[in-house]
């Protein structure tokens, strides 16, 4: 067990469905991204997906002095965003002069989160509510990379989409044009459990999506798992695996990836996932944008999601830590995820460029 100074809470390094940590070990659950596919909003185009990254030690990471340099190096930023622009409901100091900063240099600005509970448009009413500009094609949740996935394979029209999740998902179904069952009304559904019962299902439903769930239930798992063990080809699809997320400043919350490891744990099967790390958004992104990986540095503040994902899309990587990571557990010999540079705040991007004139 590593000390609470130098403990890193990685996600995929993390026992699913419980919130308990145990020695580091990369499970065997699938990342989308391992095969090429066709995008149907552009048939003509194919995007080749890379491996998942190599996991081996990398050189540490490097304190950023030179922001002018990384900047004059990349076409594009991905940021994180609890964390990164904002804490709960707050701006991180700074935020919007270094986003104009890197605007008025025409550098293309994306916002990735893996939180599933909302859709890009609701997303969008929260940074215009914090008072910056952001447009809804600059922002990707997880909940938008579910239905770009399911688009992406052609998933068929008349098959049904089981959710357990929050609204940010059904919203983003319903745009794609899919047809979904569940989400919040099944969180107040409850199985008696009396002799000889038992449970229908939709025998049309042809996916499972799974998400952060703050009404999750018993129903909701016995139903997902009936739908993938007894409907032939039905997907089991996570938006995410997070093992923690932070509802309160206070301490950590059981994540994303409590949910996927119950249906995990029922079903025996792995799921597809679409949020951070994998390289699934990376790839719709590089394709949506027209972009070179090598010219998009991704900039975070968790090394086990942030982090990873821009290292498996072959991006250059910038690590905050003004979220969850501290220097210390950047630093600490247990870790071997390593950015190639990290700094307080994005908002030393102004300072450090300022430094270098």
């Amino acid at each position: 067990m590593l000390s609470s100074s130098c403990r890193v809470s990685v996600s995929i390094t993390a026992v699913v469905g419980a919130a308990a940590r145990t020695t580091p070990k990369i499970p065997n659950f699938r990342f989308i991204g391992l095969k090429k596919f066709q995008l149907a909003s552009n048939p003509k185009s194919r995007m080749e997906v890379s491996h998942l990254a190599n996991f081996t030690t990398r050189a540490s990471a490097q304190p950023l002095k030179n922001a002018e340099e990384l900047i004059d190096s990349v076409e594009t930023f991905i940021f994180d965003c609890d964390g990164v622009i904002w804490k709960g409901d707050s701006l991180i100091d700074g935020v919007p002069e270094t986003l104009d900063m890197l605007r008025s240099k025409g550098k293309r600005l994306v916002f990735v989160t893996n939180n599933s509970t909302k859709s890009r448009k609701q997303y969008g009413k929260k940074f215009e509510t914090l008072g910056l500009s952001v447009s809804e094609e600059e922002i990707f949740a997880s909940s938008f990379a579910a239905a770009a996935y399911l688009k992406s394979i052609d998933f068929p029209k008349d098959k049904k989409v089981y959710v357990i999740g929050e609204e940010g998902i059904l919203k983003e179904l319903e745009l794609a044009g899919f047809q979904y069952l569940g989400g919040p009304e099944d969180g107040g559904k409850k199985i008696e459990l009396k002799p000889g019962f038992l449970m229908e299902h939709d025998e049309s439903v042809g996916a499972v999506v799974v998400g952060f769930d703050r009404n999750f239930n018993y129903y909701k798992i016995q139903y997902g798992t009936l739908c993938i063990r007894e409907n032939p080809g039905c997907l089991f699809i996570a938006t995410n695996r997070d093992a923690v997320t932070h509802l309160t400043d206070a301490q950590e919350w059981a994540g994303g990836g409590s949910m996927v490891g119950a249906l995990s744990g029922s079903t025996q099967r792995e799921p597809l996932v679409v949020g951070k790390p994998s390289t699934f958004m990376m790839d719709y992104l590089a394709n949506e944008f027209n972009i070179l990986k090598s010219q998009i540095c991704m900039v975070g503040d968790r090394l086990d999601t942030d982090i990873l994902f821009g290292q498996n899309g072959g991006c250059k990587t910038l690590l905050v830590l003004s979220g969850v990571t501290s220097l210390p557990t950047l630093q600490c010999p247990n870790n071997s995820i390593q950015p190639d540079f990290y700094t307080n705040k994005i908002s030393d991007f102004l300072s450090l460029k300022a430094a270098t004139v």
